[in-house]
């Protein structure tokens, strides 16, 4: 197919998804702006018609892959139904789905390193769900007695993100399915806040 000028369908999109491509297979940082633009058979100079270089594309790829995952959460929380507890694991749940179904969005979102105020503010909008999440969780405490939903959804989020390096994309090995290993963690977790009774 020849290549093609910026008038391109939807070009912009079209880059994206190169690069998706591309980080999936090489990594955040294995592949060039030129790549990509071979990817979506473009010429190199219609891309900084839409990207300055290849950081500025990896920052889009990153703001959409939270976009995606902020929605993800929020519809697996369903506002708190059908009980606290279970929107609240359904949430770390989705943090192993969405790894699994978008590599190239997770890739570019946590090993690009590339700090952003557009990617930082598609970060907060997930933070906020699961912290949303935790408040609700929590709700039945007494204030004075009540740990941070903060602290707590940030450790979750912590416990999520190891089980998906290990046993999601690490390859190391265990008995338990990812799921059942997050789901026992968070269990084990919120039953040491006394956030959970011992045998919920």
């Amino acid at each position: 197919m020849p290549r093609q000028g910026y008038h391109h369908g939807n070009l912009r999109q079209a880059l994206v998804d190169a690069a998706l491509g591309l980080i999936a297979e090489k990594g955040p940082q294995g592949f060039t702006l030129s790549e990509a633009a071979k990817a979506a058979e473009v010429t190199p100079a219609a891309v900084y018609r839409h990207f300055a270089g290849r950081d500025e594309l990896l920052v889009e790829v990153a703001r959409q892959g939270y976009d995606i995952f902020g929605a993800l959460m929020e519809y697996v929380f369903d506002d708190g139904k059908p009980s606290a507890l279970a929107a609240f694991e359904s949430v770390g749940r989705a943090y192993l789905a969405f790894a699994r179904k978008y590599p190239g969005h997770y890739k570019a979102m946590f090993e690009s390193g590339l700090p952003h105020a557009d990617v930082a503010i598609a970060a907060r909008k997930c933070n906020e769900v699961l912290e949303n999440a935790a408040a609700r969780l929590s709700e039945h405490i007494p204030p004075e007695k009540r740990p941070p939903a903060a602290m707590f959804s940030a450790h979750i989020w912590a416990m999520s993100h190891g089980v998906v390096e290990l046993f999601t994309r690490g390859g190391a090995r265990s008995p338990f399915p990812p799921e059942d290993l997050l789901e026992a963690g968070i269990g084990i977790y919120l039953r040491g806040l006394g956030l959970l009774p011992p045998d919920a």
